[in-house]
């Protein structure tokens, strides 16, 4: 699921955290490819195999280049320190 994207994101429509960062990366012109975990089947699945990863809470998390970068406060944290825009870069999900 994660390997094959540059950016995965995977988010609850009833998170509002979850629509902070995808709001990010959408405002960064970035494509990603998100997993709503209270939308498909094996949603729960997936949920406890994050959290089993160490992502507490369980979304959002961001996997960016194929690597688990975190939650909002790790993604947040990489923008506010410049870092996310280079990392997304390398990923090939931003040309700018």
């Amino acid at each position: 699921m994660i390997s094959e994207k540059s950016v995965v994101i995977f988010s609850k429509n009833s998170c509002c955290m979850s629509h902070t960062i995808k709001t990010l990366f959408l405002d960064f012109g970035v494509n990603p490819t998100i997993y709503e975990l209270d939308e498909i089947n094996r949603g729960k699945e997936i949920e406890h195999a994050l959290a089993q990863l160490g992502c507490s809470p369980t979304v959002p998390v961001v996997f960016i280049g194929g690597q688990l970068v975190g939650g909002a406060n790790q993604v947040m944290s990489l923008h506010l320190n410049r870092s996310l825009v280079p990392m997304l870069k390398r990923a090939g999900a931003l040309w700018l």
